[in-house]
């Protein structure tokens, strides 16, 4: 499948490149037994100037920002963290890849109360393809609405991405899964959408483009900021409304974003075929101007695209 990785040569760890091999915890690892850890997912793209990460500022200040909330206090600052996604894809030679900024509690409280655990910091990075299969960008996909619903509002940190998080986006991506489907979309616990179990969601209807708001219940995307901001600068109504389920299916157009998912159309919920079933005229448009941007095939005017080579030679820690 897409979805599984290819491992690299090197890996970064607390400001040091260690063997892929090397990168171990140990079993009494705090977040082994308790999910404590905040992480992102970039990507970086090949463009004529050379290899670029997407959004790399905004990225690693949501890793700062996760981290913060979850009383997670790394050695290393933005900045240092920023030229380590540099430097590591340099070191691994790779033109394309995903990076994954991990920060981790290790070994030393065996209760909940994790203030003895030290803080580990790792990147990876590895070439990771399209997220929900071969072609999925071109012909769209076939999702469910999941059983699984998603947390409310203050029970735990919807903003903050932490690892913990994920063990019910595992839920609705397995039953999806098991079930004939590529993808679940999960509500919350009012009934409306929320997001996919690892992307945010977005309907077509007539010339307006909507999106659930930001209600404490899904994760506010890097991606999605992208697109809310290039189909208003496209002259496209696009707005932040409550989707009910059924809205779904009426939809001329559904599609997911997200830095695996980048734009993937959705051309079928729960078996009822949405717009022509295929992907549709708007959903192709954004996903080709965004793409554009982080291919190096269009004019960068928005700033998102960080040069690889271009590595700042002194790093500040915290």
């Amino acid at each position: 499948m897409s979805a599984q990785f290819a491992k690299t040569e090197w890996i970064w760890r607390d400001g040091e490149f260690i063997p892929w091999s090397a990168a171990t915890i140990h079993i009494m690892s705090h977040v082994v037994h308790y999910g404590s850890s905040v992480f992102e997912g970039i990507r970086c793209y090949n463009t004529p100037e050379g290899p670029a990460i997407f959004r790399l500022k905004e990225h690693i200040r949501r890793l700062t920002d996760s981290a913060h909330v979850y009383r997670m206090d790394p050695e290393y600052n933005a900045a240092a963290f920023s030229e380590a996604c540099r430097e590591l894809i340099l070191k691994n030679e790779l033109e394309e890849c995903y990076i994954r900024p991990l920060l981790i509690r290790g070994v030393g409280a065996a209760g909940l109360n994790p203030a003895a655990s030290q803080i580990e910091s790792y990147i990876i990075c590895w070439p990771w393809g399209t997220y929900l299969g071969d072609g999925a960008l071109e012909r769209g996909v076939d999702v469910c609405v999941s059983s699984w619903h998603r947390p409310a509002p203050n029970t735990h940190p919807v903003l903050a991405k932490a690892g913990g998080n994920y063990l019910s986006s595992q839920l609705i991506k397995m039953e999806a899964l098991a079930n004939g489907y590529e993808e679940g979309i999960a509500v919350g616990p009012s009934g409306l959408v929320s997001e996919g179990s690892g992307q945010n969601i977005f309907l077509v209807r007539g010339s307006k483009l909507i999106t659930p708001p930001m209600d404490g219940t899904l994760l506010e995307g890097i991606t999605r900021d992208c697109i809310m901001t290039i189909a208003r600068d496209m002259g496209i109504d696009a707005v932040e409304q409550s989707v009910p389920r059924e809205l779904l299916y009426m939809a001329d157009e559904v599609f997911f974003t997200g830095t695996a998912a980048e734009v993937t159309p959705v051309r079928s919920i729960d078996r009822i075929t949405i717009g022509g079933g295929a992907a549709g005229e708007m959903t192709l448009a954004l996903q080709k101007q965004l793409l554009g941007i982080a291919r190096g095939r269009l004019p960068d005017t928005y700033g998102w695209r960080s040069p690889v080579k271009k590595v700042q030679k002194e790093v500040a820690v915290a």
